[in-house]
């Protein structure tokens, strides 16, 4: 094959001629040429359409769960935030000078009234009232000495056996035994209880703290602390009511909803109120109001209230409260009423605003702004308005939609916190 030939057959794509033959002429290549290119445009098409994109999938209609509110009777309620405080505390202070020479309790232990805490060497005060008691017996003994002279001046006076003045000088003398032996008495009556002071007893029923001092220390009258002792049963908590909801109680009041505590000075109505601890659900404490005081806090704008708790001691556990714990207050505002209840996560907040997503006849959601009450224990919260019973209401996946947004529907019953807790 001649170097020309090959070159040809490069360019038409036939199958190479030799030179020596007689069938490579031109209007053979002009044939193959036009061949080539109508194959080429028949494949134009193809190519195109793969180049165009595929029409976009349509978005899937999300699925809501909806429900319908719970209705059944709440109690309006107001919380706060409290603090324990014991009903009585005590700094042990001794009465007595002297050293330490006994502490038989042990730190932290609950004690009972009148139970022996330290013991300060008793042994100067027993020797005062030795002392004491000597000096009474002296005294006692010049009084009927005293009482015999003047027994005797008496029976001279009758006579006129003696002067004025001898009788005079033995009514004084008995007099004064009778003086000095009263005041020898009392100040026998002091050394007895300076002896008793040497024992330091709890005055309550409570729970003690360690010891501030070691044996052998000197321990000066009134002045050393020893330790201290704060009762625990019953308990008071310590609130702040802001004025709105210190009115919305006195309104509550006037109404009859709650008893006025002044209400007869013979009986003392009782204003429920409940404690439940952080982390807690419930208010499983009820107690009462027993103070409120008399005037606000300029500078919270807030009253102090007071309310008294049980803090019983279970047989084979210990007690859940202590003074100085931040505790969660209740305070019932009437008797229950019907109300319309929602899970809490269905409740967004919006600027402080509160709505819930409502999903229509149309199948879209509707922004629904709503007034919230009270969580209860089962994790439904009151509506106050904003909702009726036929209202179907979206209780999960809230952040996942907006608006005006068509989507499909499945019907639950209205989950509650227990229920989605045994879920977990």
């Amino acid at each position: 094959m001649t170097l020309a030939a090959e070159t040809e057959h490069r360019h038409i794509g036939e199958t190479p001629v030799c030179a020596g033959h007689d069938h490579g002429s031109a209007a053979q290549r002009d044939r193959s040429v036009a061949a080539a290119l109508w194959f080429f445009l028949l494949l134009l098409p193809f190519g195109a359409g793969c180049e165009k994109e595929s029409p976009q999938a349509a978005e899937p209609v999300p699925v809501v769960p909806i429900s319908h509110p719970v209705k059944r009777p709440v109690t309006d309620s107001v919380d706060f935030t409290g603090l324990t405080d014991a009903v009585q505390s005590v700094n042990i202070v001794a009465r007595v000078t002297g050293y330490l020479v006994q502490m038989p309790f042990a730190e932290g232990a609950e004690v009972k009234k009148g139970e022996l805490l330290f013991q300060i060497d008793p042994q100067p005060y027993e020797a005062q009232v030795r002392l004491g008691a000597a000096q009474v017996a002296s005294y006692e003994a010049q009084l009927q000495l005293a009482k015999k002279n003047f027994e005797r001046v008496q029976i001279l006076s009758k006579q006129n056996g003696i002067s004025q003045q001898e009788f005079d000088q033995n009514k004084s003398a008995q007099d004064q035994a009778i003086a000095q032996l009263d005041a020898a008495r009392a100040n026998l009556e002091i050394y007895r209880l300076n002896l008793q002071y040497t024992r330091v007893t709890s005055p309550i029923d409570g729970q003690v703290s360690r010891y501030f001092l070691t044996l052998g220390n000197l321990i000066n009258q009134d002045q050393t602390l020893l330790t201290t002792v704060v009762s625990l049963d019953p308990i008071y908590a310590f609130f702040d009511v802001d004025q709105r909801n210190m009115l919305r109680i006195r309104r509550a009041i006037n109404e009859g909803k709650l008893p006025s505590r002044r209400a007869s000075p013979s009986t003392e109505p009782q204003i429920p109120v409940l404690l439940g601890m952080p982390g807690e659900q419930t208010f499983p404490y009820q107690g009462h109001i027993n103070f409120a005081n008399n005037q606000l806090n300029p500078n919270t704008g807030s009253i102090a209230v007071r309310g008294v708790f049980a803090n019983s001691k279970p047989s084979n556990g210990v007690r859940l409260m202590s003074p100085g714990m931040f505790v969660r207050i209740r305070l019932p505002l009437g008797p229950p009423h019907p109300a319309l209840l929602v899970i809490d996560r269905a409740i967004q907040s919006d600027q402080g605003q509160k709505y819930v997503y409502v999903v229509n006849a149309a199948n879209k959601t509707e922004y629904r702004q709503v007034v919230t009450g009270a969580l209860e224990p089962d994790g439904l919260r009151a509506i106050s308005s904003g909702l009726t019973a036929d209202d179907w209401v979206v209780v999960g996946a809230i952040q996942q939609f907006r608006p005006n947004m068509q989507v499909k529907t499945e019907q639950t019953p209205m989950p509650s916190f227990e229920s989605t807790t045994m879920r977990r």
